[in-house]
C-alpha cells in the first residue's frame, strides 16, 4: 500500500513510521514529560505555558497543529483528524479560561490523546487517508476563526477605547 501524498511504501505499523514516533515524541513533552515526585501524575510543557497569560496557549496550539497535519499526511483519516482537531480545540478553549484552563490542562492531554487514536487507527489498519480536502477545508477554517479573533479584538479594543474617552 503507498501514500497518495508521498508515493512511497506505507509501514506497517506506527512504530516502524520515524516521523510518527517523532509526533508521538514531542506530544509526550507536551503532555506527559514530567512526573510529580511520589505520584503517577505526569504532566508537561503544555501547562507551564499556559500559565504565561494571554500567550501562553498559543505555542501549544501552534505545535498542536503542526502534530496533526504531520498524522494527517501519514495515514489519519478525515474522521479521526476530526477528533483530533476537537480534542485540540477543547484544550486550547477551555485552556484559555484562567486558573480553570490551567487547571486543565494540567489534566487534559490532547496530543496523548491523539496519538493515542492514531496508534488505534494503525493497530485497526485503517492509515490509507490523504487528507487533501480535509487540509484545506481545515486551513479555510483555521483563517476565518483567525479572522474572527481580531476582527473581535479590533472591535473591543475599539469599544474600550471609546469607553474610556
Amino acid at each position: 500500500m503507498t501514500s497518495p501524498l508521498t508515493a512511497t511504501p506505507l509501514p506497517a505499523t506506527f512504530d516502524q513510521d520515524e516521523r510518527l514516533r517523532w509526533v508521538e515524541r514531542i506530544s509526550h513533552l507536551l503532555d506527559s514529560q514530567f512526573t510529580v515526585p511520589g505520584t503517577n501524575w505526569r504532566f508537561g510543557i503544555d501547562p507551564l505555558m499556559s500559565l504565561i497569560p494571554v500567550v501562553g496557549g498559543i505555542p501549544s496550539l501552534a505545535i498542536s497543529g503542526v502534530l496533526i497535519l504531520t498524522m494527517m499526511r501519514h495515514g489519519a483519516s478525515g474522521n479521526l483528524v476530526v477528533r483530533m482537531v476537537l480534542n485540540v480545540l477543547l484544550d486550547t478553549i477551555i485552556g484559555a479560561i484562567p486558573v480553570v484552563g490551567t487547571i486543565f490542562d494540567f489534566t487534559y492531554k490532547a496530543n496523548d490523546k491523539n496519538v493515542r487514536l492514531l496508534r488505534r487507527h494503525y493497530a485497526e489498519g485503517r492509515y490509507t487517508g490523504s487528507g487533501k480536502g480535509l487540509l484545506a477545508a481545515t486551513l479555510l477554517a483555521l483563517i476565518v476563526i483567525g479572522g474572527l479573533a481580531l476582527w473581535g479584538g479590533y472591535w473591543l479594543f475599539k469599544s474600550l477605547w471609546e469607553y474610556f474617552q
